[in-house]
């Protein structure tokens, strides 16, 4: 796959895998383009993976898989509840495999029916929904 830094208002491809550029938060509009935002840290983070995931969650809803790796605080959680009441899965890293429990964890708080698995079957399951 594919992996570039995001650009304002570019239509998002198949195939590819973006990452925010430093301090904008990235967002998902609802004709499907990325959008780029200088607007306040969220729990001190700039870019938040919370403003990524509300976004994608409208825009996706039951097609979205919203994932929580290892970090050092609670981003992430709140964006993760709102990908599963828009229908989408929840997959969280277990905290004993993380490098960063916090944020692990603040997610399974937050949502407890994500499905919490170590680093090699998250990796496994996206093999297995590719496969289908």
């Amino acid at each position: 796959m594919r992996v570039r830094e995001a650009e304002d208002k570019e239509p998002i491809e198949p195939g590819v895998v973006y990452f925010a550029p430093p301090d904008y938060h990235l967002l998902i509009e609802a004709d499907k383009r990325l959008s780029l935002s200088g607007e306040e840290p969220v729990l001190y983070s700039r870019p938040s993976i919370d403003v990524l995931f509300e976004s994608a969650a409208d825009v996706y809803s039951s097609g979205l898989i919203g994932v929580v790796l290892t970090g050092a605080n609670s981003d992430g959680a709140d964006g993760l509840k709102a990908v599963v009441a828009a229908g989408g899965v929840g997959i969280v890293q277990s905290p004993r495999s993380a490098y960063a429990a916090a944020m692990p964890e603040a997610a399974i708080a937050s949502c407890p029916e994500a499905r919490v698995l170590p680093l090699n079957e998250i990796a496994a399951y996206f093999v297995e929904i590719g496969a289908r």
